[in-house]
């Protein structure tokens, strides 16, 4: 096979299993080359990584070492990411009642969702995240997202139970924004005991939804690393019941009555 079709494979495998450590052996007997030649290979992919600026590739030394790839996204290409999703959203139209943003034609676009969760992989990559946990419904791409790059599965709490899930754990946990008992369930089969988890949510306003998952997820006796959030609300100290988030939009200002509108960068980038 000639070094230009396996620097082709061996990219795609990279991309499509990331964070999985993967031994020079394995490369070697794939595509029939010597690991000299396989290191080589690794060399120039790694190279090209970081120049087009979507990660690089780690080396851990070791009989049962080997390479992976991890996924770091160039902070200028963040950066003019999310301030082309603030112009789209910085739209006096978009405001819905309650101070609330109309996102849900930018959560229907697969290119869109997928930077988005380039994103986050890149800022949760080092905490050995073992599942992504969201809570039905608009969260569900955006998990599914991150969850590709970190190479995890995904588990969805509901505002209900479902008859085909089985027994589920359920809480009762107050809204922070409205102030209303509202409940969360999620199958016992769905989580295993003592997980490392992020919880990946589409909008926080006063954060009662995630801080609800979070008194879920102690019942599993998990571990929540990290959380991410698409777009957080002005903040309202008196309201906020999460603190530790990160947010790749804020919205800044909005005046429902004269239609007026600021997003601007989260703290994604502090």
């Amino acid at each position: 096979m000639k070094r230009s079709d396996r620097l082709v494979g061996m990219t795609n495998y990279l991309l499509e299993h990331p964070l999985d450590l993967v031994s020079l052996p394995f490369f070697s007997e794939r595509y029939d080359a010597a690991k000299s030649s396989i290191s080589e290979d690794l060399t120039i992919i790694d190279n090209m990584f970081k120049f087009e600026g979507i990660g690089y590739l780690e080396s851990i030394p070791g009989a049962a070492g080997g390479i992976r790839y991890i996924p770091k996204y160039d902070q200028q290409k963040s950066m003019a990411f999310v301030d082309s999703l603030a112009e789209r959203l910085n739209d006096p139209s978009r405001i819905l009642p309650g101070g609330y943003l109309f996102m849900s034609d930018l959560l229907g676009e697969p290119t869109t969702v997928r930077e988005i969760g380039r994103l986050f992989a890149t800022a949760f990559a080092s905490l050995n995240i073992e599942v992504v946990v969201t809570v039905a419904t608009k969260g569900i791409p955006l998990a599914y997202a991150v969850a590709s790059f970190l190479n995890v599965p995904v588990v969805i709490a509901r505002r209900d139970p479902k008859i085909t899930e089985g027994s589920t754990v359920s809480i009762n946990y107050v809204s922070g924004s409205s102030r209303k008992i509202q409940s969360m369930v999620l199958t016992r089969r769905s989580l295993k005991q003592g997980s490392t988890v992020c919880i990946i949510d589409d909008f926080m306003k006063a954060g009662g939804t995630i801080d609800g998952m979070k008194s879920l997820l102690k019942e599993f006796d998990a571990t929540v690393a990290a959380i991410g959030v698409l777009a957080e609300a002005e903040d309202e100290e008196d309201e906020r019941v999460v603190t530790d988030y990160t947010s790749l939009l804020k919205i800044a200002h909005v005046d429902d009555r004269n239609k007026e509108i600021e997003v601007v960068r989260g703290n994604y980038f502090n």
